[in-house]
């Protein structure tokens, strides 16, 4: 029985949502910095979900570890990758920066190893890293050597942006022991506690960026902040409830590819070879390590019947 067209429908939205925040990124950079980027969109993004939370009357749970790993997810998922990324992209074009970000189910799946029963490695996962860690190399490669003499500009932009992707790879093992909660009051505590914490380090320049603003970096910094903060959580916590995570799990495959053409049709940009050759190979270790994760959830799942 195939699945039905709504699911697909999710997928490719939450697809075009974050896939193209890169690009929105890269033009909101233009004119605020990620100080104030990171903070406007956490402190909208907050306003919100707290705002759908309220309106469906549900209510915050006031235990301490809800709020402690509120504010745990809300670091290492979005005040920290937020900066990163933002910072990165002053000097990184949108869609290789999506080809970096293409890392990070694979750095989650080593993290898992260690700090997660039951996703222990094997030598198909292993392999499938191996792959797609041939592609960063080819995608760093060049510009590491032209650093290392002095010539190059960008490895420390590139790097911010790898910091990115292991915070989100951070976030998702966390994510995994978090105190049971609906989806959007967990979503709506955690930009609520990654608000706050940015609110001292981006309001005294928020007020000057904003005023100076052109249109297109306003409108940018928006639709980061409804769309790509707000109503993907929505639609990602709707997606994982009704199709299961192995099906939201192929975003991993779209959103570097979406991230590349949308930074080609709306801001011009040109991938070379060595960046398409990272992507293939990125999205190549993902799926032999996807071919080695169901290898071993079946056997699992066959002694259960």
């Amino acid at each position: 029985m195939g699945r039905p067209i709504t699911h697909w429908l999710l997928l490719f939205a939450l697809v075009a949502m974050w896939g193209s925040a890169f690009a929105m990124t890269g033009i909101a950079v233009r004119a605020f910095s990620p100080d104030v980027l990171v903070t406007v969109r956490l402190i909208g993004g907050a306003i919100l979900l707290t705002g759908l939370v309220l309106v469906r009357g549900m209510r915050f749970p006031w235990h301490g570890r809800f709020w402690l790993f509120s504010l745990l997810l809300a670091i290492a998922g979005n005040c920290v990758p937020f900066w990163l990324i933002s910072f990165g992209q002053q000097r990184v074009e949108s869609g290789l920066a999506g080809i970096l970000m293409g890392i990070m189910p694979l750095t989650t799946m080593v993290l898992a190893h260690f700090f997660v029963e039951g996703e222990r490695l094997n030598a198909i996962k292993a392999a499938g890293f191996a792959v797609g860690f041939a592609g960063l190399v080819v995608l760093l490669g060049p510009t590491a050597l032209l650093e290392l003499e002095g010539q190059g500009g960008v490895l420390l932009y590139e790097l911010a942006i790898l910091g990115g992707a292991v915070c989100y790879a951070i976030n998702a093992v966390l994510a995994r022991h978090r105190p049971p909660a609906d989806p959007q009051v967990a979503a709506a505590g955690v930009t609520l506690a990654g608000g706050l914490l940015m609110l001292p380090i981006g309001l005294p320049a928020a007020p000057a960026e904003l005023a100076a603003a052109p249109a297109a970096p306003l409108w940018a910094l928006a639709a980061l902040t409804v769309i790509a903060t707000s109503i993907a959580t929505v639609v990602f916590l709707k997606l994982v409830v009704i199709a299961g995570p192995s099906f939201t799990s192929f975003i991993n495959y779209l959103i570097p590819v979406w991230a590349v053409l949308m930074g080609m049709v709306f801001l011009g940009e040109r991938p070379g070879a060595g960046a398409l050759i990272a992507l293939v190979l990125i999205l190549g270790g993902i799926g032999v390590s996807e071919v080695g994760r169901r290898r071993v959830i079946r056997p699992a799942e066959r002694r259960r019947v």
